[in-house]
């Protein structure tokens, strides 16, 4: 009972005499709406399958991500989001969708237009070009009813052609200016209504041009002072200014923990994030898909896992309906059973739902 009414708070929903009573038949059901409005889904193509909007109107989704192959112009794309939102309005949930995409900038975009300047661009440009940059990004996705992007990146490369200066998604090797840099940027942006989520936490600065999470997993032996003094240091500006989200890496850093990646580490995210560095706003996986986590099993077992850690939302970006339902019915699975803790587990909710009220 006691987890029923903590659900229940959370969700925003109220135990009548009635409900009480048919609460045992009715318990499965409270889980798999909380478990849902943790889970980020996806899907393939221009168009939402119903499966998805059967979800969302159930009150049983946080939100959606958007890729490339889901948008074909900016009117498409708001319409969209339009048949998103209309779903939603029919959902017991009290909270806008969490509506996001990757538009970085450079070649890092999933909307046509602003921002133009990649990362490195802005680096080499500076201060004034990090604000016109996150406001480009704000702008843009606010036009088209997205409320959070998955940027700006705070990962301090270490060196030219490196996995992020490849592709020009560092704004420099000093971490100071990237921690300048990323503050203008999110501030800018989210003056927009558009929530800025900094990644990728402690930071894949360190990584080789191979060494990507996204396709293996990755190992980065970094010493602790340097993680501390170097690679956490643009976060730190990034939570002083605000930054309301903030994306785990699926790398392992033995300095902090040896046997676990930083998305599925306790040590990682509610020592290191929270409590040292003080971050109190939510925490979202990378693509749970990745190859990164290929030893950790199914989609619902990484689920599970990352949720335990301290990971606020999931992220099911493997473009799959299916996806995220498994993800969502194994967190829902595992707090009926107490896997998880079901204080944990509204905790994490209620930061969700914190954020999703703040956004239109």
């Amino acid at each position: 009972m006691r987890r029923r009414r903590l659900l229940a708070a959370v969700l925003g929903l109220t135990l009548t005499a009635t409900t009480v009573t048919t609460a045992e038949a009715t318990e499965n059901a409270f889980a798999r709406q909380a478990a849902g409005q943790r889970i980020i889904y996806s899907y393939p193509g221009l168009t939402p399958p119903e499966s998805l909007l059967a979800r969302i109107r159930a009150g049983e989704a946080a939100g959606v991500i958007f890729f490339g192959e889901n948008v074909s112009s900016l009117t498409q794309i708001r319409g969209v989001v339009q048949q998103l939102r209309a779903a939603a309005a029919q959902s017991p949930a009290q909270h806008p969708l969490l509506l996001m995409t990757d538009q970085e900038g450079g070649l890092i975009r999933r909307l046509p237009g602003e921002p133009a300047l990649s990362h490195k661009d802005v680096g080499q440009a500076g201060t004034t070009a990090a604000t016109t940059a996150g406001r480009g990004a704000g702008e843009n996705l606010a036009g088209v009813g997205m409320n959070v992007n998955l940027a700006p990146v705070l990962d301090v490369f270490h060196a030219p052609g490196d996995l992020m200066d490849q592709y020009e998604r560092s704004f420099s090797s000093n971490q100071d200016a990237v921690g300048d840099l990323g503050a203008a940027y999110l501030t800018a942006q989210q003056a927009t209504g558009v929530a800025a989520t900094v990644k990728h936490f402690p930071g894949l600065g360190k990584a080789n041009a191979t060494d990507n999470t996204d396709s293996k997993p990755v190992t980065l032996n970094v010493p602790l002072t340097t993680l501390r003094t170097v690679d956490e240091v643009p976060y730190q500006d990034a939570i002083a200014a605000g930054a309301k989200l903030v994306m785990l890496s699926w790398a392992v850093y033995p300095a902090l923990d040896p046997n676990r990646p930083a998305g599925l580490s306790s040590t990682v995210i509610s020592q290191e994030l929270r409590s040292r560095n003080g971050f109190t706003g939510v925490t979202i996986t990378d693509a749970l898909e990745a190859g990164a986590l290929s030893a950790y099993g199914s989609t619902g077992n990484r689920a599970v896992l990352a949720a335990q850690a301290g990971s606020d939302l999931i992220l099911a970006s493997a473009r799959d309906v299916n996806q995220g339902d498994q993800a969502a019915n194994a967190l829902a699975g595992a707090l009926a059973d107490g896997t998880l803790d079901s204080g944990a587990f509204g905790e994490a909710l209620a930061r969700v739902n914190a954020l999703r009220a703040g956004l239109s």
